[in-house]
């Protein structure tokens, strides 16, 4: 190697420098990092850049992310966005501001896509922070006990590990957008202000544009089709319901989530107000019909309802501090329930509307495919039923939607659940119930596209004869070479209960040769039980077939995990 100092005379590599020589050197090296800190257009270098680390379960973490991001860079900042899953203790470490943005699961848990992240920062042999400055904004429900968990716990270990808090942590509820927009004005003002950045004030775009639908201004798309799934003397009412996009511009994928804006059942609403005083109140009527959730009360409620009454059964309840025990006393009850529980103590209409949550939408995973099915969207929906109990929106879908009638809707897009882009890849799916909604979207998908890749599903319910939900399109499926395998496994057929971990087990020798393949392994359906059955049963599957213990069973999956090949969307 040779190095062409001012005189032009060519010397070695490795000759000792003059002070001359070394003071051009260092000039010359100084010119190329700045030019490389100028972008195409010859913009100066971003005062610092903002790592903006993504925990997301159903996408919203990801648009305010953009949000971040964009904002960022019109303060004259870099700005990235990293799902959280993708980043190393190590190079959180080398980070000199980092933004977390994450919802919370379940009970508490990480999302699917910070699992790993979060194992690794516990770790005793995570380094050390001190250089990192940070601040935390949690997604998440106030409904639940575990009310923005990941975000708290998160916060708690980069302060642990000698990360320097830029801003408070935030947490939102449902409602996010404004909480995080002015969080994100704040954070965001603090860094260009340390910094000495300066920029233009213009927000860029965000990378994906912006649907006009959303959750302040849903699209109304006719209900074009309401078909009963399950046979009439089923334990399940299982229906499939086809939504026109019309002119919406609506685009989606399989695999993404859409979004139903449900109207409140009349006979309970008239019911509520005349147990209240106020049944001619058509004001009220409107707000509890259309804005208010009034099947599920809050917590602050239900705190309320025992102070006032605390001879009532739910008061007694609530003292035994079991929370199963109050969910299973709740199940099948709702605000009415409550206020006739609390007798006359129990609070008027103006003391009860501040208690009462805002009536969220819906969301479904989209079990159609845009190839297979243009200008429309389909839905698979267990209606929840329970005694005089009934479900906000499945009831209001199945019941109170004439023919031809308009239903609000918004997509939910959901990036990380999605076919393999390629098609030769081979496919597990893992969706019993309902849960085989977004199956059907990727089995359409990869007929459309020619995909010459195997699929392979489990599905499974109570009856065959009357829960094998789309058993004519699987069937078909089959004949064309499309669906690969078909695994089924109703559990009360026979005296001993199946399950599609059971098969999972039954069949784990072709079950591993396929992940060792290439296969990509997806689960759908409910979080609380099954989705823990199921990857219990494919640790136990991987264990077995490797034959090296569970240790190196749990580092096979985190592979599985950390390549986005392990994917799941569970509720």
């Amino acid at each position: 190697m040779t190095v062409m100092p001012p005189t032009g005379t060519l010397i070695p590599a490795d000759a000792p420098f003059s002070a001359q020589q070394e003071s051009w050197l260092a000039g010359f090296i100084a010119g190329i990092a700045a030019a490389g800190r100028r972008d195409s257009a010859g913009a100066d270098a971003p005062a610092a850049t903002i790592d903006v680390l993504i925990g997301t379960q159903t996408g919203n973490a990801e648009l305010v992310a953009d949000d971040v991001v964009a904002g960022a860079r019109a303060r004259g900042l870099g700005g990235r966005a990293t799902a959280l899953d993708d980043v190393t203790p190590e190079a959180l470490a080398a980070m000199s501001h980092v933004i977390v943005v994450t919802s919370t699961y379940g009970e508490g848990e990480m999302p699917d896509n910070a699992g790993l992240f979060w194992e690794a920062l516990q770790s005793d042999t995570a380094p050390r922070l001190e250089g990192v400055r940070y601040s935390v904004l949690g997604l998440g429900d106030r409904g639940y006990d575990d009310f923005c968990q990941a975000a708290k716990l998160i916060d708690t270990r980069l302060e642990q590990l000698g990360a320097t808090r830029l801003h408070e942590r935030v947490d939102c509820d449902v409602d996010f957008e404004e909480p995080a927009g002015e969080w994100t004005t704040a954070v965001l003002d603090l860094v260009a202000a340390e910094t000495g950045a300066k920029g233009t004030g213009a927000a860029e775009a965000p990378k994906k544009p912006r649907s006009q639908w959303n959750k302040r201004t849903p699209y109304q798309s006719r209900l074009a089709t309401n078909r009963l799934l399950s046979a009439p003397h089923s334990a399940k009412e299982i229906r499939h319901y086809e939504f026109d996009l019309g002119d919406s511009g609506i685009t989606y994928e399989a695999g993404d989530a859409l979004a139903v804006v449900p109207v409140n059942d009349d006979a309970l609403v008239g019911a509520l107000l005349e147990h209240l005083g106020a049944s001619g109140d058509q004001e009220t009527a409107e707000l509890l019909r259309t804005e208010r959730e009034i099947r599920t009360p809050s917590k602050e409620l239900i705190a309320d309802l025992v102070e006032r009454a605390p001879s009532s059964e739910l008061a007694s309840v609530v003292a035994h501090g079991d929370r199963s025990d109050l969910d299973s006393w709740l199940w099948g009850r709702d605000l009415l329930d409550l206020l006739r529980d609390a007798g006359p103590s129990a609070p008027g209409l103006a003391e009860l509307l501040p208690f009462l949550r805002p009536l969220q939408a819906r969301q479904y995973s989209i079990s159609s495919s845009p190839l297979a099915h243009p200008g429309s969207i389909h839905l698979t929906v267990a209606s929840v039923r329970y005694d005089r109990y009934e479900g906000v929106a499945s009831t209001y879908l199945a019941d109170r939607v004439g023919a031809d009638s308009t239903v609000g809707i918004y997509l939910q897009p959901n990036a990380s659940f999605s076919v393999p882009a390629d098609d030769d890849s081979p496919v597990i799916m893992i969706g019993p119930g309902t849960g085989i909604a977004p199956f059907r979207g990727f089995l359409h998908e990869r007929a459309a596209r020619g995909a010459s890749g195997r699929n392979w599903l489990f599905f499974g319910d109570q009856h065959r004869e009357t829960d094998f939900v789309y058993e004519d399109e699987l069937t078909e499926l089959q004949k064309r070479g499309v669906l690969t395998e078909l695994d089924l496994a109703f559990s009360r057929d026979q005296a001993e209960k199946i399950y599609v971990q059971t098969r999972m087990r039954e069949r784990s020798r072709e079950l591993y040769a396929w992940l060792e393949e290439g296969a990509y392994f997806y689960v759908c359906g409910d979080a609380s039980r099954m989705a823990k059955d199921v990857e219990t049963a494919l640790l136990g599957v991987i264990a077995e077939q490797r034959g090296r213990g569970e240790d190196d069973a749990a580092e096979y999956l985190a592979d599985l995990r950390r390549a986005k090949r392990y994917v799941r969307d569970v509720y």
